[in-house]
């Protein structure tokens, strides 16, 4: 298959196929060729941050056993709650994953990796492990692969700038010189697309505060809908990249939930569709059909546990009060950005025609048909402190409770926005939403996606920083809450 023109990941364009396709004796030949000297072997922490192990390659001997075998790692050190006895496990390199590193002392070949155990066992508390079954589950019982992308929203904390200085609250979509860290925003996506990161666009979000010292500036990454296993890891890259390009330029970037009283937290929101073969299961042409419906009712019914697994710190819960744009209830509408779901709108293939022949008066090319539909849902309930692989297993475990329970489809009616505005709400705190994860569980455990284990000690975590803060931290201003916000500031 001829590779694109476009294409800008330079292992793709090297070896003349996707990356879907690459096998070890294929990065062998890339290392080669483009003298990449040393491969890191990463890995998604139980913590959800992206964890680096390093081998300066010695030989090619060398480099094909690393690609191959992968390594041993400690599993007790990369997992909460694991036992040091027994915690030697395998880290295996998932070829299709392969990117060149952007950053280093030195041009390197980075992999990311599944984890197995001594019987070489997927481990079941890996998160990349877990996202996999949940999403094999719902394809078994359903026929219908969830794909998912995120939008994911960050600050830039510089110092205030006296040329073209920031407007508070007037950051969306802002062009230079007004937009403030233009140019770091342009080498992530840069950087995102060699590495065979899906992008749909990036911009300048709302979210411009001013403070005494220091001003924080607030963008957004969109990116493309790929399966659900991939849309996690794409998230965790994402940040990674985000991080270190700003950390390049000597700035500090975060995508706490809550960065200050005055101003918009930081989002996490989740759109994604229903694929089958190729083609999108839940649309009809006047909007979401029965499928779609499912989906979102499926979403619905889960959304307060979920919150266990998407809003993982109390400044979460400061955002959903401080917020305009946060979610009121647990209710869903089209194009409303005040229910927990919402149903965006979509190029309908009646009006796009008209509006190209309008908007370019005299062109006769025909309007291509995206594959799948572009029209998806989006799940606006995560922050930036989610445990993205975690949230998007149990989104996939909520989209198959709505696909096969009889009845989705009046939930779905009955949660509308159109209907009433008198709907059940969030919790309100850590504590509330472990309470609630701990009632669902069986939900979650089902069909062996998440380890009671595992489910225990997202528990036991929540309870006890919910423990551990303060109750005038959660007033609307103050030092103490100013040192809570501080305290979660870089998460996930």
């Amino acid at each position: 298959m001829p590779i694109d023109a476009f294409e800008p990941h330079p292992i793709v364009r090297l070896l003349g196929k996707p990356a879907a396709e690459f096998t070890a004796s294929d990065l062998v030949r890339a290392a080669e060729q483009l003298e990449l000297r040393q491969v890191n072997l990463r890995y998604v922490g139980g913590d959800g941050r992206l964890k680096t192990l390093a081998f300066a390659v010695n030989s090619r001997e060398h480099l094909v056993e690393v690609l191959v075998r992968g390594e041993r790692v400690d599993g007790s050190s990369a997992f909460a709650g694991t036992d040091a006895d027994a915690s030697d496990v395998y880290v295996v390199p998932r070829h299709r994953t392969a990117f060149v590193n952007p950053f280093g002392e030195r041009p390197s070949l980075d992999v990311l990796c599944s984890f197995y155990d001594e019987a070489g066992r997927p481990l079941p508390y890996a998160r990349e492990q877990i996202v996999r079954r949940a999403a094999e589950v719902l394809q078994e019982e359903t026929g219908m692969t969830l794909e998912a992308f995120g939008e994911l929203e960050y600050y830039l904390v510089d110092e205030p700038d006296r040329v073209y200085p920031v407007e508070e609250e007037r950051g969306y979509q802002e062009s230079g010189p007004f937009s403030k860290g233009e140019r770091i925003r342009e080498q992530v996506l840069g950087h995102l697309c060699a590495m065979g990161v899906p992008l749909k666009y990036a911009h300048g979000e709302v979210g411009n505060i001013l403070e005494e010292d220091r001003q924080l500036v607030q963008h957004e990454i969109e990116l493309q809908p790929v399966p659900v296993e991939q849309a996690a890891d794409n998230l965790v890259l994402a940040k990674w990249v985000v991080r270190e390009v700003a950390a390049a330029h000597g700035l500090e970037a975060t995508f706490a939930p809550s960065v200050s009283s005055e101003g918009a937290g930081n989002g996490l929101h989740i759109h994604s569709r229903l694929v089958r073969n190729g083609v999108s299961t839940m649309v009809r042409k006047d909007g979401l059909n029965d499928t779609g419906r499912r989906l979102v009712a499926g979403y619905l019914s889960a959304a307060r546990a979920l919150t266990a697994l998407g809003n993982t710190v109390p400044t979460s819960y400061l955002r959903f009060t401080d917020g305009d744009e946060s979610p009121e209830g647990i209710c869903w509408g089209e194009k409303d950005r005040t229910g927990l779901v919402r149903v965006p709108l979509a190029w309908n293939g009646d009006v796009l025609p008209a509006m190209v022949a309008h908007a370019n008066p005299g062109s006769t090319e025909a309007v291509p048909e995206p594959a799948p539909h572009p029209q998806t849902v989006e799940l606006r309930l995560g922050d930036g402190s989610a445990d993205v692989h975690l949230l998007l297993a149990g989104m996939a475990v909520a989209a198959r409770r709505g696909l096969t329970d009889a009845g989705s489809l009046e939930l779905a009616e009955r949660l509308s926005t159109a209907d009433h505005d008198d709907f059940e709400q969030l919790p309100t705190s850590c504590a509330e939403s472990a309470d609630v994860l701990e009632a669902e569980r069986e939900l979650f455990e089902a069909d062996g996606v998440f380890p009671p284990e595992l489910v225990d000690a997202v528990i036991e975590g929540l309870r006890d920083i919910d423990a551990a803060t303060p109750s005038e931290a959660l007033g609307e201003d103050g030092e103490a809450r100013q040192e809570l916000v501080r305290r979660y500031w870089h998460v996930g």
